[in-house]
């Protein structure tokens, strides 16, 4: 600094300030012992400080060496950072690639003992299908496939068209084998992007994973221009809907069981805010529950699908992002409030109620086609003789809303004890009223119960044994829960 060193500098006084360099000097001060230095004669004199050394004679400290010393005390950090940006950019591009391998690797021996059985591709299980006793499809599950390089797919067979999409049966090539595994492709075109974009989203959810809802593998976009396609990827249940299946099949009162239960543990699991396992999760409302929407797996269980319309239950959204969530769905299984588009978004758990109402239509249509009911009726519907095959709201509306008309349930299901308790859930699921409705948690404990009660033969399939039947209300599946609205 420039100073005037006949006055002192912080009460201190500049000595031997003549020399041509600036010499440090040890000098006590009010704060404790301080260097300071004087010179002349020379221009930047005090450019370089000079400081005693108690042993060789100087040291000599430029200020113009520092920048160079704090760039050279900078770059390893730099370096490093540079290192980890650059690994973290390579780790996210690589992901889909280094699972696909993984996937592959894993899949190899499965494929290669199917093989072995002599089995052709068509029998095989879906690469996705849940297997408790190994990881099967759970690499690459719950993922949406971001990289350039698609899955070695090939198209097979049209099996299904919906509202916005075609399915497909499809191949599956193994990179590593060259085995094939089959698997289910959902395709939407271009303009159901959005249908597309809700569905993937909510699949992306690790928390979804359930044995009864259907098991995902990716998404992808596949295509340019109009030509554009987007995919979604599942398993594939040669059995196919549940519509179907019970058109073709008669069911005895111990797979009616397995498979409502079934059914009923996959929407219970969406409801819930918590996984299986205890980990916390949004509820989904699936808002579109029929018979065409459950797959049927080999096993004879349910699994959901097609969550195109599907809605995450945050709690964090307000109204407003509820504001177009009110009458959706297929008008046959709409909910009475959901036809007078009364539905009170402002309670999320209205749209577990609208689920649960389509979901008792469901279990009305397996319980018609079981043999415990007497003599089974050719399969129909929900209020099959009074609708057309796709009837509309306004009809719906006269029927359900002003008629407070339901599905028939006729007397002689009753006589099977089972049957009995099973209608009368069936009974308190469609109720007209939204909050008299049970929840699918609580009708979930019921099948539990009645199980137990198969298990343990205090079923009774006779109207005739009274003691039999008194003995079967200490075990009323009815009591396991009450008509609450809350999980």
């Amino acid at each position: 600094m420039c100073h005037q060193p006949q006055l002192p500098v912080e009460n201190m006084m500049v000595l031997n300030y003549n020399t041509s360099r600036c010499v440090m000097t040890l000098q006590p001060s009010v704060e404790g012992l301080a260097y300071i230095c004087g010179c002349v004669d020379d221009q930047e004199c005090n450019d370089k400080l000079f400081f005693e050394s108690h042993i060789n004679g100087y040291s000599m400290l430029q200020s113009q060496e520092v920048i160079p010393v704090a760039a050279i005390s900078l770059l390893p950090p730099l370096l490093v950072a540079i290192m980890i940006t650059v690994i973290f950019y390579l780790y996210r591009t690589q992901k889909q690639r280094k699972r696909m391998k993984n996937w592959n690797r894993g899949q190899a021996p499965c494929s290669e003992a199917l093989a072995e059985n002599g089995r052709d591709y068509d029998e095989k299980p879906s690469v996705l299908i849940h297997d408790s006793s190994s990881n099967m499809g759970l690499v690459c599950a719950n993922s949406i496939n971001h990289n350039t390089e698609l899955l070695p797919i090939e198209l097979d067979q049209k099996v299904g068209k919906g509202r916005f999409a075609e399915i497909w049966r499809a191949k599956l090539r193994h990179a590593t084998s060259g085995q094939y595994e089959t698997v289910a492709v959902k395709i939407f075109p271009c303009e159901e992007y959005s249908s597309w974009k809700n569905e993937s989203q909510i699949f992306a959810d690790v928390h979804l994973k359930h044995e009864n809802v259907l098991q995902f593998l990716t998404a992808e976009e596949r295509g340019n221009g109009p030509q554009r396609e987007y995919w979604l990827i599942t398993a594939y249940h040669s059995r196919g809907n549940l519509k179907d299946y019970l058109s073709r099949q008669i069911l005895s009162w111990m797979q009616l069981q397995k498979m409502a239960g079934t059914l009923v543990n996959g929407v219970a699991h969406l409801h819930s805010d918590y996984t299986a396992w205890g980990m916390p999760k949004f509820p989904i409302a699936h808002r579109d529950i029929k018979s065409t929407n459950v797959l049927v797996k080999n096993e004879l269980e349910c699994v959901l699908c097609d969550f195109g319309i599907a809605l995450r239950l945050d709690p964090s959204l307000t109204v407003d992002d509820f504001a177009n969530s009110g009458q959706v769905g297929t008008a046959r299984y709409m909910a009475p409030e959901v036809l007078e588009s009364r539905v009170n978004l402002e309670d999320l758990e209205s749209f577990k109620q609208m689920d649960v109402y389509s979901l008792a239509l469901v279990l009305w249509e397996m319980t018609s086609r079981c043999e415990a009911v007497g003599e089974v009726k050719s399969y129909e519907l929900p209020f099959g003789s009074k609708v057309c095959e796709q009837p509309c709201v306004e009809t719906m509306r006269d029927i359900v809303l002003h008629g407070r008309g339901r599905p028939e349930i006729p007397s002689s299901w009753c006589v099977h004890q089972g049957l009995h308790f099973l209608c009368d859930t069936i009974a308190e699921c469609w109720d007209h009223d939204p909050e008299a409705r049970l929840t699918a948690h609580c009708v979930a404990e019921r099948f539990k119960v009645m199980a137990l009660m198969d298990n343990e033969g205090t079923i009774n399939t006779s109207p005739d044994n009274e003691d039999h039947r008194q003995a079967g209300k200490s075990t009323d599946p009815r009591a396991s829960c009450g008509n609450t609205t809350s999980q």
